[in-house]
């Protein structure tokens, strides 16, 4: 048995899987998810694939970190599912931020610490695989867990596009490059777009938009990572739940100013910005959450005006559904330059990107004039009800096609496992 384990900033999301003779397609026997980990009440799921089993979805009032959802998942395990944990052989965790690593690692102790030193540059993520990691490592000893990191994906990136304008001595003395992230999810975009496009996987040429929480966009040509919108830590790129996205440098600077209508070099105004303060700032108070006082894209996009009509407003929800939609626009349409047009698909994932019917339409329509095939509304609004791990919402006219994939990080993960 594979236990794939996906670690997010307040979510822990769990599948068990069973190897299969064709590695590609590991058997999915159980899937869990913990939502709103510190923000009661937490919300736990658990089912099975076989329908004889009874599900779970109840609030658990002893959840109140990671290391303690781990521990509720494993005993309904034994209670629920009656699973011997001596069965699991694999342990795959989902770590955001792997640095040099650029393939999957066995947890050791020199790559534990490895990861915790780098948890500074993926505040949200790495801290709470690393609290799993442990706590898998104390309660199954004689399992294999191995860290697949989502940074990996992108190690092939051009050295141009990878290279900050800074002092390079400096920058390669302290890796500071772009790494990129979500790289499972895009792995596994990558795998299910070539099989739904009959190309192998090292002829495609897409432009895939994983957009959750944390959102980013992805140029992938002949199946390799050729840009991505994050860099050195996810910050960067599309804003987020609760990150800003791409920001002037100095804006934090001012914004931290002790002066409410300027900053100064004056030390009486001035005040020193400390690394985790700006973090905490761009990390955790900033994005939809920020402009809304919500961080849920759905109910943002039921109460904005989502047309592409882009008059000016007051109003903060379709403010914030329009810097989302300009922001992907703008990375769009570079990476369309930057596949010379030559594009197979754009391909919406992850939480918002698969359920937002809304956010589709207006990316669609500006798409079209790009060559993209016309967004069919009927096929937009029925995603959610397709069980197909590929979607395709075009009309079928022949142009390059938009599509919606069902992403599956845990997924991506047990088939590399087998």
């Amino acid at each position: 048995l594979v236990l794939a384990v996906n670690a997010g900033s307040s979510s822990l999301k769990i599948s068990l899987f069973r190897r299969a003779d064709d590695a590609a397609n590991p058997a999915l026997l159980l899937s869990s998810s913990t939502s709103s980990i510190f923000t009661p009440p937490v919300k736990f799921k658990f089912s099975f694939v076989a329908p004889q089993h009874r599900s779970l979805n109840e609030v658990v009032d002893s959840i109140h970190n990671h290391a303690s959802a781990f521990t509720h998942f494993l005993a309904c395990l034994e209670e629920e599912a009656s699973v011997d944990p001596n069965d699991i052989k694999h342990i795959a965790h989902r770590v955001v931020h792997g640095g040099d690593y650029i393939s999957p690692v066995i947890i050791s102790e020199e790559s534990y610490h490895h990861i915790k030193r780098l948890s500074d540059l993926a505040p949200l993520h790495n801290g709470s695989a690393l609290s799993v990691i442990e706590s898998a490592i104390r309660a199954l000893p004689h399992a294999k867990s191995i860290a697949f990191f989502d940074s990996a994906f992108h190690k092939d990136l051009p050295t141009h596009v990878a290279t900050y304008a800074i002092n390079q001595q400096v920058a390669q003395e302290r890796g500071l490059k772009k790494y990129g992230f979500h790289g499972l999810s895009y792995a596994f975009i990558l795998r299910e777009v070539a099989a739904h496009l009959n190309k192998a996987p090292d002829t495609v040429n897409i432009i895939a938009l994983h957009i959750g929480s944390g959102a980013s966009m992805c140029a992938i040509r002949n199946g390799q990572s050729i840009d991505t919108s994050m860099g050195l830590t996810p910050l960067s790129g599309l804003p987020g739940a609760t990150r800003a996205g791409d920001i002037d440098a100095s804006l934090i600077f001012h914004y931290t100013s002790r002066s409410p209508a300027r900053m100064s070099h004056d030390p009486s105004i001035s005040k020193e910005v400390k690394v985790t303060e700006a973090e905490d700032i761009l990390n955790f108070k900033s994005g939809w959450k920020a402009l809304t006082g919500t961080a849920d894209f759905k109910e943002i996009t039921e109460k904005a005006d989502t047309s592409t009509t882009m008059s000016r407003t007051a109003d903060p929800n379709t403010l914030a559904f329009r810097i989302m939609l300009d922001r992907i626009l703008h990375f769009a349409g570079a990476y369309h330059l930057a596949l010379h047009g030559d594009v197979d698909a754009l391909i919406f994932a992850g939480g918002v990107g698969e359920r937002s019917a809304e956010l589709r339409r207006a990316v669609g329509e500006a798409a079209v004039c790009l060559g993209f095939a016309a967004i069919d509304e009927t096929k937009n609004s029925q995603v959610n009800d397709d069980e197909g791990i590929i979607v395709d919402i075009g009309r079928g006219d022949g142009r390059k096609r938009m599509l919606v994939c069902h992403t599956d990080e845990q997924l991506e993960m047990a088939r590399e496992c087998s």
